[in-house]
């Protein structure tokens, strides 16, 4: 089985070649944790069960790092119907500026972050945490506003916008800053799904002027403390990745499908200039054969030895309808030598 050295992942994100193969996973599902540490995560008996087999799951597989929430921090919403899909318009509470002053607005100080430290005595050695949060800037204010009510905020009251994604972009901020500060946390993840398959959700002019300062902060507020941010984010991106590499500074970008830009073509535009996370096809990891699966990760490997920053996964994360026999075709290529 293979020793866990987060270093590996550390050289991927600053765009170097790792020691060996290096995987990465924004996150899986409890059947599979369940299956690869050998546990059952819902043992109630110890608080800190489902981490401590998540963990035990991740190193297990071959990860360097486990992913998790650094706290229970969130923002509260209305209720939201969960069937098949779910529609960007519901559960939205703030709609005009009493409701925006009357929101029982969450003090991310008020959380307790205590499982990143006391986590650490579960961590092997040469293991490392990745925090990411409860959502992003852009994730968030929808959820309060709903997507087609933010839409004509911006052009009817612009101020009270701005002042909503203020009011979670700082909280985000200091959120990040705490869990920055402890040991166990190698690197964080700033989860923000930006996009459609076809274009930002809202306008590139917009995004630049709402969501986009508060991801710069959030960056910057990481860096302080020595480590990478990684931008998990969905959707085509196209028209503001020089956004993402230059003005807001990130150091990796996770999230890719086929249908937008295969992750060879990412590779081959940016994997330059910032470091690209996974992103083979969540449909064909769960479509393709084994072999056909094994096929295009060793050719994804190959394209990025000599250069680097790279990490092999998913374009998104591990639901529960991946066949287990194409996720482990998938890793396997990795932990090949």
């Amino acid at each position: 089985m293979r020793e866990p050295d987060f270093t590996n992942l550390l050289k991927v994100l600053q765009g170097g070649v790792p020691d060996r193969p290096t995987l990465f996973e924004f996150f899986l599902n409890q059947p599979l944790y369940e299956k690869l540490a050998g546990e059952s995560m819902d043992d109630v008996k110890e608080p800190l069960n489902r981490f401590r087999v998540m963990i035990k799951a991740f190193k297990n597989a071959g990860y360097d790092y486990a992913t998790l929430h650094g706290s229970d921090f969130f923002f509260p919403r209305g209720e939201v119907r969960t069937i098949k899909t779910r529609s960007l318009n519901e559960g939205n509470i703030i709609k005009s500026r009493a409701d925006f002053e009357n929101y029982n607005w969450p003090d991310p100080d008020a959380f307790d972050y205590s499982r990143l430290e006391e986590l650490g005595k579960h961590l092997p050695d040469g293991m490392k945490l990745i925090a990411y949060g409860p959502g992003g800037v852009l994730e968030n204010v929808i959820d309060l506003v709903g997507y087609d009510s933010l839409c004509f905020m911006i052009y009817e009251e612009p101020d009270l916008a701005q002042a909503i994604f203020d009011a979670v972009g700082s909280r985000l901020v200091r959120y990040y800053d705490i869990c920055a500060a402890y040991d166990t946390v190698g690197a964080l993840i700033s989860n923000d799904d930006w996009g459609f398959k076809t274009q930002t959700m809202l306008s590139p002019s917009h995004m630049r002027r709402y969501v986009f300062p508060w991801h710069k902060r959030i960056v910057e507020t990481i860096h302080k403390y020595g480590k990478p941010a990684i931008l998990h984010s969905c959707g085509n991106l196209e028209k503001v990745m020089e956004d993402v590499i230059e003005y807001m500074g990130y150091d990796a970008k996770h999230s890719y499908e086929d249908s937008i830009l295969p992750v060879e073509e990412a590779y081959h535009r940016w994997g330059d200039r910032i470091a690209i996370l996974g992103g083979i096809d969540l449909d064909f990891v769960c479509r393709a054969t084994p072999q056909e699966i094994k096929k295009r990760c060793r050719d994804m490997l190959r394209k990025a030895e000599k250069s680097g920053g790279y990490a092999l996964g998913t374009g998104n994360s591990i639901p529960e309808y991946v066949p287990h026999e194409n996720y482990f075709a998938m890793i396997s290529v990795a932990l090949e030598d």
